[in-house]
């Protein structure tokens, strides 16, 4: 006689590692031959790179570089295609890039014991990261953002994904990278708006998890907005050291709807959806922060003063506070369409990460409509005048 079911449970333990340098592809640094040697076996791994158009633009002899670090290495050959991609949102708006990826995948012979080594903006690893996550049921990937929102942010998590029926990141995966290599050097290269719009990720983790980081972001806001290496860098190995820490103790895969690490993001989706992507991500998450920090305290829990600091905060580090797309009235105002919108990405059931202080997140499952449009007027019509 058989039973009716049988249970199975297991565990899977992910591991990789998040490292920081400077000039990786220099034949002097060792850092990727290391990785390499460590992971090498008796079979003969392979490597695809892809890497985002713009960083090629202002990094003239990168691919040459590549080609002769690759040359330097035992153990591993270079494809010999170096796949050269759009950059920015472009990435992961063309469905056809990822049909591209796992077309070179299958020309190049690339296996599940070979690379796929994404060098770019978040958006780019994005859909970098979705083609080796389905190719051969997922490939080794290697993450190198080159912008200070990938290193803060996105470069260094767990998902993938590209945009689809105009809908942000409607379809990917949750598939950690092999390893991770944060570059410094590519910051450099970077506008001045790109390099502002990525603090607003170290903003974001540092008011829902660490208010001395906070207060530390708040003292070095001149020096970040002027460019200063040694406080970006150690802005990068912070935000991404308590985004890790998240990762490892929290809810990775998002199996329930908790996504602490979503703060200030609902609204900014809907915004660069509605700018045609000519918002920038970090810029729409500026916003955001600044909106659900001003419902925060039009809801009673976050105080006068840290909300004003806060919008405050993201003004000194020239980031936008509102936009003219969000000036709207009635139940179709394109905040409560985005809300909508979030809740049935995290399965039906709504969970907005909000303020009680500075380095303090909390939780809610619903959303006053009434006051989500009253805290994008008080910002609108000059946040500390309306307080």
């Amino acid at each position: 006689m058989i039973k009716e079911s049988i249970n199975q449970s297991f565990t899977v333990a992910y591991r990789y590692q998040v490292h920081f340098t400077k000039a990786l592809f220099s034949i002097a640094n060792p850092v990727l031959a290391r990785f390499f040697a460590s992971h090498a076996t008796d079979i003969m791994a392979k490597a695809l790179v892809v890497v985002d158009d713009g960083v090629v633009e202002h990094h003239v002899n990168l691919l040459q570089e590549i080609r002769a670090y690759f040359e330097s290495l035992q153990g591993i050959v270079l494809a010999d295609e170096l796949m050269v991609v759009n950059g920015g949102e472009q990435a992961k708006n063309d469905h056809t890039l990822v049909d591209r990826i796992i077309d070179a995948v299958d020309r190049h012979g690339i296996d599940r014991h070979s690379y796929v080594i994404g060098i770019g903006g978040g958006a780019v690893l994005d859909a970098v990261g979705y083609a080796a996550a389905i190719s051969h049921r997922g490939i080794r990937h290697i993450r190198i953002p080159t912008t200070v929102l990938s290193q803060n942010d996105s470069g260094i998590g767990v998902k993938n994904g590209i945009n689809y029926l105009g809908k942000k990141n409607f379809i990917g995966t949750f598939s950690p990278p092999f390893a991770v290599f944060n570059d410094f050097s590519f910051l450099q290269s970077l506008s001045d708006r790109a390099w502002r719009s990525g603090i607003s990720e170290a903003v974001k983790v540092a008011l829902i998890k660490d208010a001395v980081f906070f207060e530390w972001i708040a003292e070095h806001a001149g020096a970040l907005t002027n460019r200063d290496a040694d406080a970006m860098e150690y802005l990068v190995y912070r935000c991404a050291e308590l985004h890790l820490q998240h990762i490892a103790g929290a809810d990775p895969f998002e199996f329930g709807s908790s996504r602490p690490l979503d703060f200030g993001h609902w609204s900014a989706h809907k915004l660069e959806q509605l700018s045609g992507f000519e918002v920038m991500h970090g810029e729409a998450v500026a916003i955001g922060i600044a909106l659900d920090s001003s419902y925060s305290y039009l809801m009673g829990y976050l105080t006068h003063a840290d909300a004003q600091r806060i919008v405050q905060l993201l003004q000194a580090l020239g980031l936008p506070v509102f936009h003219p797309l969000l000036d709207a009235e009635g139940t179709d105002h394109p905040l409560l369409i985005g809300l909508d919108e979030f809740r049935e990405h995290l399965g039906g059931r709504l969970t907005i990460m909000l303020l009680q202080g500075i380095g303090k997140g909390m939780e809610v499952h619903t959303m006053d409509a009434s006051r989500v449009l009253a805290a994008a007027s008080m910002l609108q019509n000059d946040f500390e005048v309306q307080l």
